[in-house]
């Protein structure tokens, strides 16, 4: 019985030592005028939709929800943070060729035709995330004529 005491007291003290390491933080006070929402006019309940459901990862700025100052859910909010923002980041979309962007319109569209994103891990959480299929359609109508007109 001795040795689970010790072994949860390490576990104790390593869970706490690990809160003392600190996370960088994707949080900007300025909107760049290569924001998606800035170069193109994006109609209010789209813009809406986007900030609840992309944003968060595909942005220079994440609204950060409670637990991310707790570790390790810091570290793999940044870790997927980095991610999306590599893959995609709407603040700095205008500074994409032409051509880019059309590819990057062409994988939203399939992404969110095929239920892929927003994420479901993001989505468990975040339910006001989630597109009724009204604002399935309307997104997709939206950004497919985006595409069309580049």
């Amino acid at each position: 019985m001795k040795i689970v005491k010790v072994i949860a007291l390490v576990l104790l003290v390593g869970f706490v030592g690990i809160q003392f390491i600190p996370t960088e933080r994707n949080q900007n006070d300025t909107v760049p005028k290569t924001d998606f929402m800035l170069v193109h006019n994006v109609p209010e309940k789209i813009q809406q939709k986007l900030q609840v459901s992309c944003y968060d990862c595909h942005s220079n700025n994440t609204q950060y929800p409670w637990y991310n100052k707790i570790q390790p859910a810091a570290w793999f909010l940044e870790d997927h943070i980095k991610e999306g923002k590599a893959e995609l980041n709407f603040s700095e979309w205008d500074s994409l060729s032409s051509r880019r962007k059309s590819s990057k319109l062409r994988s939203i569209i399939k992404q969110i035709e095929s239920g892929e994103m927003p994420l479901d891990s993001y989505t468990l959480i975040h339910s006001e995330a989630i597109y009724s299929k009204a604002e399935e359609e309307e997104l997709i109508n939206f950004i497919s004529k985006l595409k069309d007109n580049l």
